[in-house]
C-alpha cells in the first residue's frame, strides 16, 4: 500500500523538485563566489555583466576592508516600472502588518494610498488618521528584507526618497570630498545627480540616442544620416524603427522626455507666451510619428540596438551604454568593420544619472553602506568604462558606461577606458534639462502615450501609411490635423496628472479617463485615415 501512495505522489515531489534544481545557488547569485557571513540584498534591472562586475570587485573590497566575506544577492524582478511596483507592495503591505499590531483604527484604503504620501501632514485637511500612518511611517525601521535599489533613473529614485521608502545612507557625512562640484556636481545641466538629503546618490552618467544600420540606411532612396529626434519620424523610416515601451523601460520615456524638452526649448524661443503648448504638442506628435514609423515595440530597451544591429530594423531609439556595447560586438562579428552607430542628436539629450539608495529598514544597512561608498570610490568607478583586463578595470565585460567622478576623465586613464573620446559633462552641455517643464509629469507621460501609441498602434499606423501614401503631410493637412489631435493640450497637463492619483480618484475613475484618451486617439486616426484617402 505505501508503495502504491509512493507512486501517486511522485509526479506531485517532481513538480516541486524541479524548480529546486533549477533554482540559481548562491555561487551563481554571488558572481561565482563562495562565500558565507554578511550579505547585501539588492533590487536593480541593471544586466547581469553589470552585476557580474561589481560583485567580484565589490567581494574582493570588502574581505580587505572588513576581513570578511560578504554575499549579494539580486533581485531582479523586471524593468524599473516593474521594481517600483514591487517595492511600493511590499512596503504596503509591511506597513498594513505593523499597523494591525498595535491598537489603531481599522486599515483602510485611505491610510494604503496616504501612509507613504509626503502631502499627508497636519494642515493639509487629510484626515488624521492618514496623517498619523504617515508620521508613524516615518519614524519606524520597517524594511521589505531589501537593502538597496541600484538603478531606474532619478524620476523614480526621487519620488522612492519623497514617500519614505527611502533613507539617508551618510555617505556624505562620510566622505565630504566626493561630493564637491568637481568631482561629483550635486546639478549639471538641469539634471539632479544625488540628492542634498543622501537618499540617492548618482552611480554613473548616461545620455539618450539614436542608433542605426549602415547597410539598411544605404537602401533606402535618402540614405541620410538620422542624427535628430525628428529624422526618426519622417516617411521614408515607415515600419524601419525599433522602440521600447515607455510603461516598461523608465530609460525609454526619458527619452521621450528629452524629446519634448526640446521641442519645447524652440518653441519659447519663438514665442514664450505660446511655447509650452505649442512644444509639447509638436513633442508628443513627434513621437506619435515615431511610433508610427515602428515595426514593433518591444518590452524590452536592449533588443533594440541588438535588432538594429542585426539587421531587422534600419534605426532605432536607445540609452548610450546599450548602444555602444552593439556596436561594438557588431564590429567585433564583421571582421573590425562596424554594422551599426551609434550617436547622441546634438543638443537633443541631457545627460543623467542613474542612482542608488539605500531602503528603509535595510537588514544589512553596514553591508549596504559600504557597498555604495564602493561604488561611488574611485575604485568602484573605473568599472564603469576601463576595457577588461586593464589596472583596475572589469574582468570579464566591457561595461560601457561612463562615471560620474570627473576625476575618471584624466588624461591618464584615457589609455585604459573603452571611450576615451566621450566626455558627458561636455558634450551634453549644450542641452538644459528644464524640470519645471516637464519634470513632474514624467509619470503622466508614461501613461499618455501608452494610450496614444501603445493602445492604438494599429489605427496609428494604418493613418500614418495613408497618409505617405497621399503624399505626406503636406499633401493632405486636413488628415495630418486629424492625425495630430491630442486629448489635451499642455495648460491641461496637471489636471490630468491629478486625474490620475490613486488617492483622490477611484481605480474605475482612473480607468475611465485612460480608456476615453485611447478612444478619443483611435477616431482621430480613423479620421485621419479617411481623409487622407480622399486627399484631403
Amino acid at each position: 500500500m505505501w508503495k502504491q501512495v509512493l507512486l501517486a505522489f511522485l509526479p506531485l515531489l517532481a513538480l516541486i523538485a524541479i524548480p529546486l534544481w533549477l533554482r540559481p545557488g548562491e555561487k551563481e547569485q554571488s558572481a561565482g563566489l563562495e562565500a558565507e557571513g554578511d550579505r547585501v540584498v539588492i533590487v536593480t534591472p541593471n544586466s547581469e555583466s553589470i552585476r557580474f562586475e561589481f560583485g567580484l570587485a565589490f567581494r574582493k573590497y570588502y574581505r580587505q576592508r572588513f576581513g570578511r566575506e560578504v554575499t549579494l544577492e539580486w533581485r531582479t524582478p523586471g524593468g524599473t516600472s516593474d521594481i517600483v511596483r514591487f517595492i511600493a507592495d511590499r512596503y504596503e503591505a509591511a506597513f498594513r502588518e505593523e499597523w494591525g499590531i498595535k491598537p489603531h483604527a481599522p486599515w483602510s484604503q485611505d491610510i494604503a494610498a496616504n501612509f507613504c504620501n509626503p502631502r499627508a501632514v497636519t494642515g493639509s485637511g487629510m484626515a488624521e488618521t492618514a496623517i498619523q500612518a504617515r508620521k508613524e511611517f516615518l519614524v519606524s525601521n520597517i524594511g521589505i528584507g531589501i537593502d538597496l535599489f541600484w538603478g531606474g533613473g532619478q524620476f523614480d529614485q526621487q519620488r522612492h526618497a519623497e514617500k519614505g521608502f527611502a533613507v539617508d545612507a551618510g555617505i556624505q557625512q562620510l566622505h565630504p570630498e566626493w561630493f564637491k562640484p568637481d568631482v561629483m556636481p550635486q546639478q549639471f545641466s538641469g539634471e539632479i545627480f544625488y540628492d542634498p538629503l543622501g537618499r540617492y546618490y548618482g552611480t554613473c552618467l548616461a545620455s539618450f540616442g539614436i542608433c542605426w544600420n549602415k547597410q539598411r540606411l544605404a537602401e533606402l532612396s535618402d540614405s541620410n544620416i538620422p542624427d535628430n529626434w525628428m529624422a526618426l519620424g519622417e516617411p521614408r523610416f515607415f515600419q524601419r524603427i525599433a522602440i521600447a515601451d515607455p510603461t516598461k523601460a523608465g530609460s525609454v520615456n526619458k527619452c521621450f522626455e528629452m524629446m519634448i524638452q526640446q521641442q519645447i526649448a524652440v518653441a519659447m524661443e519663438k514665442d514664450p507666451s505660446t511655447g509650452l503648448n505649442r512644444g509639447w504638442a509638436n513633442g508628443l506628435n513627434l513621437i506619435k510619428r515615431i511610433a508610427a514609423n515602428s515595426r514593433y515595440v518591444t518590452n524590452s530597451a536592449g533588443k533594440v540596438p541588438h535588432d538594429v544591429a542585426s539587421g531587422t530594423a534600419v534605426a532605432g531609439i536607445c540609452i548610450d551604454f546599450y548602444g555602444q556595447t552593439e556596436a561594438e560586438w557588431s564590429a567585433f562579428q564583421s571582421g573590425g568593420v562596424p554594422r551599426m552607430t551609434f550617436i547622441s542628436p546634438p543638443g537633443g539629450t541631457s545627460v543623467s544619472a542613474d542612482p542608488i539608495q539605500l531602503l528603509r529598514g535595510a537588514p544589512n544597512r553596514e553591508a549596504a553602506v559600504a557597498f555604495i561608498e564602493f561604488v561611488l570610490s574611485t575604485d568602484g568607478q573605473k568599472l564603469w568604462n576601463f576595457k577588461p583586463g586593464t589596472p583596475g578595470g572589469p574582468q570579464k565585460y566591457p561595461l560601457r558606461r561612463m562615471p560620474i567622478r570627473k576625476n575618471l576623465y584624466r588624461h591618464e586613464y584615457a589609455q585604459y577606458m573603452s571611450d576615451p573620446e566621450v566626455d558627458l559633462y561636455r558634450t551634453c552641455s549644450e542641452f538644459i534639462y528644464h524640470p519645471e517643464w516637464t519634470g513632474k509629469y514624467f509619470g503622466l507621460l508614461r501613461i499618455l502615450i501608452k494610450c496614444l501609441v501603445l493602445n492604438t498602434q494599429t489605427e496609428l499606423q494604418e493613418a500614418w501609411g495613408a497618409i505617405i501614401a497621399a503624399g505626406g503631410p503636406q499633401a493632405v493637412p486636413e488628415a495630418m490635423a486629424a492625425f495630430d489631435r491630442l486629448p489635451f493640450e499642455y495648460d491641461k497637463a496637471e489636471l490630468a496628472r491629478q486625474g490620475l492619483q490613486p488617492g483622490k480618484n477611484s481605480i474605475v475613475e482612473i480607468l475611465r479617463r485612460q480608456r476615453e484618451w485611447s478612444e478619443s486617439s483611435s477616431r482621430n486616426y480613423r479620421e485621419a485615415t479617411r481623409l487622407a484617402r480622399e486627399g484631403r
